[in-house]
């Protein structure tokens, strides 16, 4: 008994001693930054924050990211889903490599993914002569962030839904496989209702992702304010021109945006539970 008290006294301190250092983790790391964004952001009036976030290469910026974000999320679900399909429902040689292959943004740094496409496409390239006789400008322009953006977060997707598929199996596809039904069918009325939340998941963090990459884009983008400058890069120019509250104020927007997402994922996942 005497025992049974001591180890229910130990595991209460171990407990809250826990909920207090992540509490506390996340007041320091998180809570207090995004105060300070919000501060600074309104540090000069409201008048100065609205006309931050109005002016024109902020506009700019956020549509640049918003075009780069929508296309790399749309073109990575259809991948996620071709990926995750492939990786599941068919055996073939150099599966493991293919998947292993998926997750290679995860142990490259995006600084060294642009470096990649730079080599690939920008001067000095095998590709220089043709994107010349072509008239295509891929590295310092638009298509180069939206390619690095399409590296960095292609995993995402495809990594939510691979052990979902899995998990499900092939027997109901194949059964009605057998009794007609066309593969677009399969797809429609089986695999895509028992994936649907890790679908959508992995598009929330993908879009997440997205809008928020800075290192590979850094290195493609060439810095051409009003041209290639997603707000992340439209951020650190301001800052590093001392406008410090315009700086903030632009970054309240991704603030705002992630506060959203988070929303989304948390909702996602209830219904996930709720369901599952």
């Amino acid at each position: 008994m005497a025992k049974t008290l001591i180890n229910k006294g130990e595991n209460k301190f171990v407990k809250y001693g826990l909920i207090a250092i992540s509490a506390l983790f996340l007041i320091l790391m998180l809570i207090i930054p995004l105060i300070s964004i919000i501060s600074e952001a309104l540090a000069k009036g409201v008048n100065a924050y609205v006309k931050a976030i109005s002016e024109g290469y902020t506009m700019k910026a956020m549509n640049l990211t918003f075009v780069t974000t929508i296309i790399a999320t749309v073109v990575n679900t259809i991948f996620g889903i071709c990926i995750a399909w492939t990786l599941t429902k068919f055996k073939f040689k150099g599966k493991n490599l293919l998947g292993a292959l998926v997750d290679l943004p995860f142990a490259i740094s995006p600084v060294i993914a642009g470096l990649i496409f730079v080599l690939t496409f920008g001067r000095g390239s095998l590709f220089e002569d043709i994107l010349k006789q072509t008239d295509i400008k891929i590295v310092f322009a638009t298509p180069g962030i939206i390619l690095a953006t399409l590296f960095v977060t292609f995993p995402f997707v495809a990594r939510e839904i691979i052990p979902l598929m899995n998990a499900q199996g092939t027997d109901e596809e194949e059964a009605a496989a057998m009794m007609g039904a066309s593969g677009f069918q399969i797809f429609r009325k089986i695999t895509l209702p028992n994936i649907k939340w890790g679908l959508i998941y992995g598009v929330i963090l993908c879009t997440a992702r997205a809008m928020g990459e800075f290192g590979a884009v850094s290195v493609v983008s060439g810095h051409i304010r009003g041209k290639t400058n997603t707000l992340p890069l439209h951020i650190e120019i301001l800052y590093n021109e001392y406008q410090f509250s315009a700086a903030f104020g632009v970054a309240s927007i991704l603030v705002i945006i992630a506060i959203i997402i988070l929303i989304l994922r948390n909702i996602v996942e209830w219904k996930s539970k709720k369901e599952g």
